[in-house]
C-alpha cells in the first residue's frame, strides 16, 4: 500500500489527521471494496516503509478529515468499507471518534495497525469488522526493525488483544530479505504457533510507485 498528500493545512483538534487517501482500494481489505484513509504519524521507523512520509505525527497535511467526510457521504452503497491504515492509526487519539463517524455513514470498519500502543488497539478493536496486523519479526527481534527498545513487547500484547477480541484478523509479515533470513523467519513463525497464530500470511516487499498514489 502506498498514500501521498498534496496544500498545507492545521487540523482541528478532534479531527484526524489524515496523511493520504486512497478513494478506492480492493487490496487494502481481502475481498471488499474499500476507501483507505492514510493516517499521519507512526512511532516506530522500519526501514523497508513505504509510506515514510507518514512516520513524523506533526508533518503538515493538506487532507482535510471534512473532505474525506464529504466524500465518503457520497460513496454510501458503492463501497463495502473503509480502511483505517498509516502511519500508525492508534497514535492519534481521535481515531475512535473518525470509526463512529465513518461507520455512522453506513460503512464496515477495516484497520491496519501494527500494535505499538496495545491499551488504544484494545479499546478500537469493539469498532472495527476486520483488522490486518503487521508483525515485523520475532518479538525479540523487533528493535532491529523498527529502531525502538521494547517494541516487540507491545506487539506481542497487542497480538493477544487481537487474538482475544475475535474480530476477524490477517496476521502478516511483510518480507525484506535484506532484513528477515530464513532462520529469523523460522523465530517469528515459532512465535506466533506460541501465541495460538493458526494463519499467517508472508508477504514479499515491493516498491511503489508515487503514481500509484490517489491525491
Amino acid at each position: 500500500m502506498n498514500a501521498g498528500s498534496s496544500a498545507k493545512r492545521a487540523p482541528r483538534s478532534a479531527e484526524l489527521r489524515v496523511g493520504g487517501f486512497v478513494r478506492l482500494s480492493t487490496c487494502d481489505w481481502p475481498g471488499e471494496l474499500v476507501a483507505t484513509i492514510f493516517s499521519q504519524g507512526c512511532p516506530w521507523a522500519c526501514s523497508y516503509c513505504h509510506n515514510l512520509h507518514l512516520i513524523p505525527p506533526n508533518a503538515e497535511t493538506d487532507i482535510a478529515w471534512q473532505d474525506v467526510m464529504s466524500f465518503l457521504g457520497s460513496r454510501r452503497g458503492l463501497l463495502d468499507g473503509v480502511v483505517f491504515s498509516g502511519g500508525e492509526p492508534t497514535l492519534q487519539a481521535t481515531l475512535p471518534e473518525a470509526m463512529r463517524a465513518v461507520r455512522a455513514l453506513g460503512f464496515r470498519i477495516g484497520l491496519h495497525s501494527a500494535g505499538p500502543y496495545p491499551e488504544r488497539l484494545a479499546n478500537v478493536l469493539p469498532l472495527i469488522d476486520w483488522i490486518g496486523f503487521d508483525v515485523k519479526a520475532a518479538f525479540d527481534d523487533y528493535a532491529r526493525i523498527t529502531g525502538v527498545p521494547g517494541s516487540g513487547d507491545k506487539a506481542r500484547e497487542s497480538l493477544r488483544h487481537v487474538l482475544a477480541s475475535g474480530v476477524t484478523c490477517e496476521i502478516r509479515t511483510t518480507v525484506h530479505t535484506a532484513l528477515l533470513n530464513p532462520q529469523q523467519l523460522a523465530a517469528l513463525a515459532s512465535d506466533l504457533a506460541a501465541a495460538g497464530v493458526v494463519q499467517h500470511k508472508i508477504q514479499p516487499f515491493r516498491r511503489f510507485s508515487n503514481d500509484d498514489v490517489v491525491r
